[in-house]
């Protein structure tokens, strides 16, 4: 009895083994046999990973789920007007979400949400056609607690026909797999043109993922579910392993603006790899100063003085990956107090702010919010244009706040 006993039980975990085993061995991902996905890192780090499904990063995209997507779809706030005859309804059907165009009450076309861009100040969507992505026309700000018009769309005319271009995908998701044909060939430099043909849906893997940041997994996975006694991380990224500028272009990948000539597709990145194989500067381009959504956030930390004397500051010295952004700003001056302890403020600005705003509140001064140059919206046609507000990570003294 005792050894069938202890024959059971050498089954029973042998089984155990084998399914944690094969849950990054039965998986494939379409980025190749290299990685495991993300769900096989929940087996020994599940608190970053339950934290990470909750950040800006990982909702960069997302499937168009009645459980992601921010808009309302109730009478009285799913309506946009575009004139008196004219109008965009968001509306369920069968489980599934449209935006809906009529023109004098009559249905004209229907367009289903698919894809959902963004999350935590607003969300664009698109929809699939013949293997390209198109955006929706009308987009739900935070701000205003509305539907109101994707950027750069009109308000008084509909528009469903602007594509999606995979580089929007090289930094909203983990991949996206698409084809290329020729076009031509030029027989004098012997240069072939190519143009993209088409996007697989099926290969889209959404939001930024575990390995997206830390590189392919499944050879670590393998390793410490075959040795968990190890300590030491093997055969993945540790950003604590990085010096500070590997550090750095990991995150410029997607945060240094979108002007440099692009050499390599983002999606080739592995982080400890440096950008300057994937990109090269313009002469004369001035993205640096681009604060604006897609702007150039490291160019403009990189003109900060606090970046300047620091030999270790890095994007992560403020931002936790794995986190999402806290909205209590006293959490970020905290982070600058842990610097700057010593600093003194003028007599005149003391005067005018209390203690408690000078102690929790550095970022509202010297990181201030801006109106955006590039994202305008308004609620119907006859609605003021809303301007879409950000905050720089130029770290300075500003004029507007200065005391």
């Amino acid at each position: 009895m005792k050894k069938t006993g202890y024959l059971l039980a050498i089954a029973f975990l042998a089984v155990l083994l084998t399914n944690c085993t094969n849950k990054s061995d039965d998986y494939i991902d379409p980025r190749g046999t290299d990685y495991a996905g993300s769900e096989s890192c929940i087996q020994c780090h599940q608190a970053q990973y339950e934290s990470t499904l909750h950040t800006s990063h990982f909702k960069a995209t997302a499937p168009a789920t009645k459980e992601n997507i921010l808009g309302h779809f109730v009478n009285g706030k799913n309506t946009f007007v575009y004139d008196k005859d004219t109008k965009l309804v968001m509306e369920e059907r069968n489980d599934s979400l449209y935006q809906v165009l009529y023109k004098n009450g009559k249905e004209v076309e229907a367009y289903p949400f698919e894809i959902l861009f963004g999350k935590k100040h607003a969300q664009t969507s698109a929809y699939w056609k013949n293997h390209y992505a198109y955006e929706l026309p009308v987009s739900y700000y935070k701000a205003i607690n509305s539907w109101a018009t994707s950027p750069g769309y009109s308000a008084t005319k509909t528009n469903f026909e602007r594509k999606i271009d995979k580089e929007c995908f090289g930094c909203h998701s983990s991949n996206i797999a698409s084809r290329y044909i020729t076009t031509s060939s030029d027989s004098i430099t012997f240069m072939t043109m190519e143009v993209e043909d088409f996007m697989s849906p099926k290969t889209l893997l959404y939001g930024i993922d575990c390995e997206r940041c830390h590189g392919p997994a499944k050879k670590h996975v393998h390793t410490h579910l075959k040795f968990p006694d190890l300590k030491v991380a093997q055969d993945i990224v540790a950003f604590k392993n990085l010096n500070r500028q590997q550090k750095i272009d990991a995150c410029a990948l997607c945060h240094s603006g979108n002007s440099k000539m692009k050499l390599k597709s983002r999606f080739q990145f592995k982080p400890g790899e440096s950008l300057t194989s994937y990109f090269r500067e313009i002469p004369g381009s001035k993205d640096s100063l681009n604060y604006d959504v897609h702007g150039n956030q490291l160019g403009l930390l990189s003109q900060s003085k606090c970046f300047q004397k620091s030999l270790t500051m890095n994007c992560i010295s403020c931002h936790n990956p794995h986190e999402d952004a806290p909205q209590n700003l006293a959490s970020y001056s905290k982070i600058c107090m842990s610097c700057h302890q010593d600093t003194k403020h003028k007599a005149e600005t003391v005067k005018t702010l209390s203690k408690s705003m000078l102690a929790n509140n550095c970022v509202e001064c010297h990181m201030p919010k801006q109106d955006s140059k590039a994202i305008r919206f308004q609620k119907s046609n006859t609605a003021p244009v809303t301007s879409y507000s950000l905050r720089t990570h130029k770290i300075a003294i500003y004029p507007a706040v200065k005391k």
